[in-house]
């Protein structure tokens, strides 16, 4: 007779697994899972539980057990990771085509932190198991996908890829988050395409003149050069913390919240000339905005989110060393001196200089292209009658 029908019928479910423990101590598997299935039998019982009841039925050969079992705890936390980690590893072993999809949700709630030594093998497996699945089923959606992408222009191609790197979790979307203003119905596009913005040429062209004009304002006496981030203490914003106020990340205003900076314009004719081409938003107290971003080495610009977006931001890359990049949503780039690109900075975006010399960038805003001509007056006129809050500006 087992300890388990010999055990006194007004057990609790703690006694009834501490009884199960001292069972499984001894090998005695069967008496410890007969323990631990009086122990989840009532309602609530706690995911440990049958968690040790599976490993229980599994020990003793009875997968099909040993994943109602796990069900048992998925049912009272959907996302606990051990117990999705074991479903993927019941899955597997019965051949599943499944399994490595069921060790990819499992890897996705991965606690955060170093996790027991003897998990490690076991994590490990699951990572390569669900590699290999990513691989094949990118595989497979490629071959789907391929007549189809030779068909598209660069614009939907890079969709399409997008689209299938979503769906294998590579990639998740983005949205438009502005903290002060949103306009509903744009289109949410962490890089847009050239096409939309046939002025990128002329900005491009006129890139050694910017330059140029560049080094004389930062040689002239009274340029004002000054932190690019300035929000007051009181303001509710932490994405800011690291770099307000900081020397470590600098403009050179030539447009600033609408205002022409003299100081600085003065010295860029051929820049202030090109901008002039530019549709850029006026509003008074908001746009438009223009300056050259100076990045110092060693200095990373954290995740954040632009402040409208009914605007867009322009970056004509000037001076660029290696080990910089810049990302928005999903997609990380390298700047390219003198390749311009038109992102929506009200999507997460950060960026970085790793190296040890100056990144410069001449930086703009642009209207969405989305907005209609009596749109972009009534977003002008509102932003100009609230003065566009707190650095409403670049």
């Amino acid at each position: 007779m087992t300890q388990a029908s010999s055990g006194a019928a007004g057990q609790s479910a703690a006694e009834l697994i501490l009884a199960a423990d001292r069972s499984a101590e001894r090998g005695d598997i069967r008496g410890a899972r007969a323990l631990l299935e009086r122990a989840t039998a009532e309602n609530g019982a706690p995911p440990d539980s049958w968690l040790k009841l599976a490993a229980m039925c599994k020990a003793g050969g009875d997968d099909a057990a040993a994943e109602r079992a796990v069900d048992g705890a998925l049912r009272s936390d959907p996302l606990h990771f051990v117990a999705l980690l074991f479903k993927a590893s019941l899955m597997e072993r019965a051949g599943n085509p499944r399994a490595g999809e069921a060790y990819g949700n499992a890897l996705a709630q991965r606690p955060a932190g170093a996790l027991p030594a003897q998990m490690s093998a076991t994590v490990a497996h699951a990572e390569a198991v669900h590699r290999a699945h990513i691989a094949e089923a990118d595989k497979r959606f490629g071959v789907a996908m391929a007549p189809f992408e030779k068909r598209a222009s660069a614009d939907e191609a890079r969709r399409m890829a997008r689209f299938r790197s979503n769906a294998l979790r590579l990639t998740r979307p983005y949205h438009s988050e502005p903290t002060h203003f949103h306009y509903p119905g744009l289109v949410e596009r962490e890089f847009h395409d050239r096409a939309g913005f046939p002025w990128l040429l002329a900005l491009e062209h006129a890139c050694d003149a910017i330059l140029a004009e560049f080094h004389a304002v930062m040689a002239a006496e009274h340029a004002l050069l000054e932190p690019y981030i300035q929000y007051p203490a009181e303001v509710p914003l932490r994405q800011w913390k690291a770099l307000n106020r900081s020397r470590n990340w600098t403009a050179i205003h030539l447009w600033k919240d609408g205002r022409r900076v003299e100081e600085n314009a003065r010295h860029c004719p051929r820049t202030m000339a090109v901008l002039e081409q530019i549709p850029q938003p006026r509003a008074a107290g908001c746009s438009p905005n223009a300056m050259f971003s100076l990045l110092a080495p060693r200095t990373t610009i954290p995740p954040h989110v632009g402040v409208n977006n009914t605007r867009l931001v322009c970056h004509l890359p000037l001076i660029v060393p290696d080990h910089c990049w810049f990302r928005v949503g999903a997609e990380t780039r390298s700047w390219t001196p003198g390749e311009a690109f038109v992102f929506d900075d009200t999507i997460e975006h950060e960026a970085a200089n790793g190296s040890e010399a100056l990144r410069v960038v001449f930086i703009i805003d642009v209207w969405h292209p989305d907005l209609s001509p009596v749109e972009r007056d009534a977003v002008s006129a509102m932003l100009a009658a609230g003065q566009g809050g707190p650095n409403a500006g670049l």
